[in-house]
């Protein structure tokens, strides 16, 4: 397990996550549980729009699909008859999802069409524009809600390590160390980097390692908050890394 996962006396305690807020609390909703279920749902509504236009539907048809099944899940509390101890959000939602399409679909093409749309709050206007920037290829349904459930969170990450440096004041040196998370460590160039700050070569290599040292914190503690105990976390980063790789 990293270090991250366990403290220099030993073991740490695994916090309560927003998957296991969530489900803890199952059929008595509460606002914590429900700005938890709120936080994840944004995490993942793109992922399952991809999905679902990855299988075939229609633009609009997709839009109303994602914006239903949220509904449903919210309104039904469906989260609360999973089973905590089966896996990771990410699944469930897709298992959910599939159940949807398969059995659901005809039911909610009949709600639309008497007017009881039921509106949830997900940038659905974006969704179309975001899919057409992804590639035309070969990959599955579900290989694409992967992708996209990487690609998101990294995103997420990513804003969130740049709002901590510009709470600290430090929004330039984020804005100028950032390229310096991709590409190999021998090809950084430092002492263009130092330059830009006005720090040595040697300063600005410590910088960015600290910055690559407060990322994979940031994206330790995203996983965490998806999964149900520190076990899973290291395996889902390694899960993340295969995601990412694949062509």
């Amino acid at each position: 397990m990293s270090e991250s996962a366990t403290s220099r006396g030993g073991p740490r305690v695994f916090p309560a996550t927003q998957w296991t807020v969530v489900l803890t609390v199952g059929g008595t909703p509460s606002p914590e549980s429900a700005a938890a279920l709120e936080r994840l749902c944004g995490w993942y509504w793109y992922p399952l729009y991809a999905f679902v236009r990855r299988s075939g539907y229609l633009p609009a048809d997709a839009e109303d699909l994602t914006q239903e099944f949220f509904a449903r899940l919210l309104e039904h509390n469906w989260i609360a008859h999973a089973d905590r101890y089966k896996g990771r959000f990410r699944s469930f939602l897709l298992m959910a999802m599939k159940r949807f399409l398969a059995k659901e679909w005809d039911k909610a093409k009949t709600l639309k069409r008497g007017g009881q749309v039921r509106l949830v709050p997900l940038q659905l206007n974006t969704a179309e524009t975001r899919y057409g920037r992804d590639p035309a290829d070969t990959r599955t349904p579900e290989q694409v809600f992967e992708k996209q459930w990487a690609l998101t969170l990294l995103e997420f990450v990513l804003n969130r390590l740049r709002e901590d440096y510009e709470h600290d004041g430090k929004g330039e040196v984020f804005h100028t160390l950032e390229p310096c998370l991709v590409g190999s460590r021998e090809s950084q160039p430092y002492a263009a980097v130092g330059a830009q700050l006005g720090i040595s070569e040697g300063a600005a290599r410590v910088a960015v390692c600290r910055l690559r040292e407060r990322y994979r914190a940031r994206l330790e503690e995203e996983v965490a908050q998806t999964v149900s105990s520190a076990a899973e976390v290291d395996e889902e980063l390694r899960h993340l890394l295969r995601v990412l790789a694949r062509r």
